[in-house]
């Protein structure tokens, strides 16, 4: 498997990352929040709040990201270790986004946003 490849993982694992901050950081998440977690999940506020609108972030961006690595590959318009480079570039830019939105970080937050975004439209650029 490539690097790009595993980075795909990665980007699919990093929102659950922070569906534990969430429940960590939250009121006390107990069996009766776990019958409606999403219900849960609205009423909180603060480090939990953030934390889960960057999980909903993760989980919006990352099929973008994986048909963008796929189609790179399948392209073959550019060399293996450009595609690795622009994938881990987008997984740096989503721990950035993560960790700007659970400090409060909003202008900082959009500008690693449009970074990852930016890696996904290289990504198809490459494969042209």
């Amino acid at each position: 498997m490539t690097t790009a490849y595993w980075c795909v993982l990665v980007a699919i694992l990093l929102p659950y990352a922070c569906t534990v901050t969430a429940k960590l950081a939250g009121d006390r998440f107990g069996p009766n929040a776990n019958r409606d977690p999403r219900a849960w999940l609205d009423k909180q506020q603060g480090l939990s709040k953030r934390a889960h609108a960057a999980q909903l972030n993760g989980f919006e961006i990352t099929p973008a990201f994986a048909a963008a690595v796929i189609i790179a590959h399948l392209a073959g318009g550019t060399t293996q270790g450009t595609i690795d480079l622009l994938a881990m570039l987008f997984v740096a830019s989503r721990v950035a986004y993560i960790l700007c939105y659970l400090a409060d970080r909003a202008p900082l937050r959009s500008i690693a946003w449009f970074v990852g975004l930016g890696l996904i439209i290289a990504l198809f650029c490459v494969a042209a």
